[in-house]
């Protein structure tokens, strides 16, 4: 199957950015990027039969320019921030695992084998929706991305009406239905053969995955307490374990379905034959029932550890206690070994 944002023509990119004004380093890196991109897409229409595991066996100049580029521009951005600002290893870690995640499971070889597997689908859909965005998510990397990134394409991001946007679409009610909702229309079994097999469809299914996992985890990771943050530590450690039920209902019932809901795989032959539909089906329930489910888990307590160093801040920058008031004080550290 083949995806049908894969058009672009290389040269024109680099015209259009010629226009902009960028920095010789800026220029130079991304130049450098849509070689590799240009080398990669010849590779994967030419000799895709020759081209190893790792290269993409069906290129896709948007989904490559949109990791390889955010990789560029976060490192940038890590390398011209202050020293003060600058994440820790541990953020920028993150970072890198979750964007070389979510390009390994949509541009390599696993992209084929994503579609010749149910359960191999959902692992990818499980790092698309879930573990690369809440590794960016974690990472916070909104401002080394920003100061990384071109002049006017970071003018573009902090335009008025794409944060308006974005403040929409991450309301905690509607940012756990699309969260939920989405997992369940794009697994609805008529949905689910359309999008495997229409390729525009299947883009727009693996964006969604893509752009509604940044959005939701960046929602309730965020480390800054309200106002600065969308909402409350409080809404954020509920939203989050609602979302959970949706996705344990889903996993739970495909994973006992005593019949076969995808039978797109068994149309376009399935990469281990000795799987069968059902053993395939439920096995990509457990998929989605388990690790979805402890995904939140994890997300809670990061959470309310979140809120315990917010209330440490606070604590620190508050002015000392005139002595006398503070022994007739009981501290809440005092029971808590804080």
């Amino acid at each position: 199957m083949a995806t049908s944002l894969t058009a672009m023509r290389p040269a024109s990119f680099l015209a259009g950015l010629s226009r902009i004004e960028l920095e010789p380093a800026e220029f130079a890196g991304i130049a450098a990027i849509v070689a590799v991109g240009g080398a990669l897409a010849w590779l994967s229409g030419a000799h895709p039969t020759l081209a190893p595991q790792w290269a993409p066996w069906d290129f896709s100049w948007t989904q490559f320019l949109s990791c390889a580029l955010g990789a560029w521009w976060y490192a940038r951005g890590v390398a011209l921030l202050p020293a003060s600002e600058r994440p820790g290893l541990a953020r920028q870690a993150a970072f890198v695992l979750g964007v070389a995640l979510i390009y390994a499971v949509l541009l390599t070889h696993f992209e084929y084998m994503a579609q010749h597997m149910f359960f191999l689908n959902r692992v990818q859909h499980l790092v698309m929706h879930h573990l690369g965005p809440f590794l960016i998510a974690l990472a916070w990397p909104g401002a080394a991305l920003l100061r990384g990134m071109p002049a006017p394409l970071r003018r573009a991001f902090d335009a008025r009406r794409l944060r308006r946007v974005v403040h929409v679409v991450q309301q905690p009610a509607l940012a756990a239905v699309l969260f939920a909702g989405l997992i369940a229309l794009w697994l609805f079994p008529p949905v689910h053969f359309r999008a495997m097999i229409d390729p525009r469809l299947y883009d727009v299914m693996n964006w969604s995955m893509v752009l509604d996992g940044l959005l939701f985890w960046c929602l309730v990771l965020d480390p800054r307490p309200a106002p600065a943050a969308r909402t409350s530590f409080g809404v954020r450690m509920i939203v989050t374990v609602l979302v959970m039920f949706p996705q344990i209902a889903i996993g739970s019932a495909i994973t006992f379905s005593g019949r076969s809901l995808y039978p797109f795989y068994d149309l376009c032959g399935r990469l281990y034959p000795s799987i069968g539909a059902l053993l395939d089906q439920h096995v990509g329930g457990t998929v989605i029932w388990i690790p979805g489910a402890m995904m939140s888990s994890i997300a809670f307590l990061l959470i309310i550890n979140n809120m315990r160093l917010d209330e440490d801040r606070r604590d620190a920058a508050r002015p000392p206690e005139d002595p006398a008031a503070a022994k007739a004080t009981v501290h809440a550290s005092a029971w808590t070994g804080r």
